[in-house]
């Protein structure tokens, strides 16, 4: 798989890191056990386009929104995260 990094071009995915999923929302400092459990362990894994955190560890270093298809693979469409709006 490759991916376009804004700041370096197109790279193997092998040079990069993902994190995971882009989109859940941090629960509150406050809030119960119950949706804590539920933001660390509980996410849908359904087959399509996501967004996910990718860290381009060994170029620039930075942070990415990478939209990506994981069913084929493909991807749609990269960003750096903190141009892109949460």
């Amino acid at each position: 798989m490759r991916i376009t990094c804004p700041h370096c071009g197109e790279r193997g995915n092998d040079e990069f890191t993902v994190l995971g999923a882009a989109d859940p929302v941090r629960p509150a400092p406050d809030a119960p056990l119950e949706a804590w459990v539920a933001y660390v362990h509980e996410r849908e894994n359904a087959r399509g386009v996501h967004r996910e955190l990718w860290h381009h560890q060994h170029g620039c270093r930075t942070w990415l929104v990478v939209e990506r298809d994981t069913w084929t693979h493909a991807v749609i469409g990269v960003r750096a995260a903190r141009e892109t709006p949460a």
